[in-house]
C-alpha cells in the first residue's frame, strides 16, 4: 500500500517532465487562469474520469462529480459550481454525464433502508417514480437499470435548466446549452442522448419563467443597443 501511494508522486514527476517536454511554458500558461467552455457534471465513479474520456487537457473542462451525477438545488455544492461556471467562467456547454453500471442508481433501485444515503438516493428514486410506467414495462432487469440511468441523466439536465443562473445567461447570450450523455464502460463510447435544449427550456419556462423579469429584460435591451451602436 505504501509503495502504491509513493508511486503517485513518481507519476507526477513523469507527468511534469512529459508536459514540459511538449511545451516549456505549459505550467506558466496553466497558472495564468482558466477559460473552459465546458462544465461537466458526472458521477464520482473512479472509472468515469471527465478529462480522459473527453480527450481534454487541464484547463479545458470545469468538473463537478458526485454519486450518480445528481443535480439537487438543495445541494449547495452542485448549485455553487453551476452558478460559478455560468456567471463567471461563462461556459458554453453544460454536460450531465451518467454511466452504465452506476452503483448509485443500482442502490436507488433497491427497496431498503440505506441510512445516510437515503436523502441522496431519494432524488434518483423520484426519477423512477416519474417514469414508473415506462420502467415497469421493461421486463429485462438490466435493460430497466440502463434505462433508469438514461432517465436520471435527462431529469438532472432538467434540474440544471430550472436554475435561474442558467436561464438568465441563455436569455442574454444564447448559451450555455445543456447536454445529456451516458458513458458506456464496456465500449468506452460516449452516448449523446440528444436532448432538445430549447424545447426543454420552453416547457420548463411554463412554470419557471424568468424571461420577463424587469432586470433581465433591461439587461437584454442594453445588450441589443450595444450591438446596434
Amino acid at each position: 500500500m505504501r509503495k502504491s501511494y509513493e508511486n503517485i508522486f513518481e507519476n507526477n514527476k513523469k507527468w511534469i517532465e512529459e508536459k514540459l517536454g511538449q511545451d516549456a511554458d505549459f505550467f506558466k500558461k496553466l497558472a495564468e487562469g482558466q477559460a473552459p467552455e465546458y462544465l461537466y457534471i458526472g458521477c464520482s465513479d473512479s472509472r468515469a474520469t471527465a478529462e480522459e474520456l473527453m480527450g481534454m487537457k487541464p484547463g479545458e473542462v470545469f468538473v463537478h462529480r458526485n454519486i450518480a451525477n445528481v443535480v439537487n438545488t438543495l445541494d449547495m455544492s452542485s448549485t455553487a459550481v453551476i452558478q460559478y461556471a455560468v456567471q463567471h467562467l461563462k461556459v458554453k456547454h453544460i454536460i450531465v454525464c451518467g454511466h452504465y453500471g452506476c452503483g448509485g442508481v443500482k442502490a436507488a433501485m433497491t427497496p431498503q433502508d440505506l441510512g445516510l444515503m437515503n436523502p441522496w438516493l431519494r432524488t434518483i428514486r423520484d426519477v423512477y417514480r416519474l417514469h414508473q410506467k415506462e420502467l415497469d414495462e421493461i421486463t429485462d432487469e438490466q435493460h430497466r437499470y440502463d434505462r433508469l440511468i438514461e432517465l436520471n441523466v435527462l431529469e438532472q439536465c432538467i434540474n440544471v435548466i430550472k436554475m435561474a443562473a442558467v436561464q438568465e445567461r441563455y436569455i442574454l447570450d444564447q448559451y450555455p446549452i445543456v447536454h445529456g450523455w451516458v458513458f458506456d464502460l464496456k465500449s468506452g463510447k460516449l452516448i449523446d442522448l440528444n436532448i432538445d435544449f430549447e424545447e426543454k427550456l420552453k416547457d420548463i419556462q411554463k412554470v419557471y419563467d424568468l424571461t420577463n423579469s424587469d432586470w433581465i429584460m433591461s439587461r437584454k435591451k442594453n445588450i441589443n443597443l450595444q450591438e446596434k451602436s
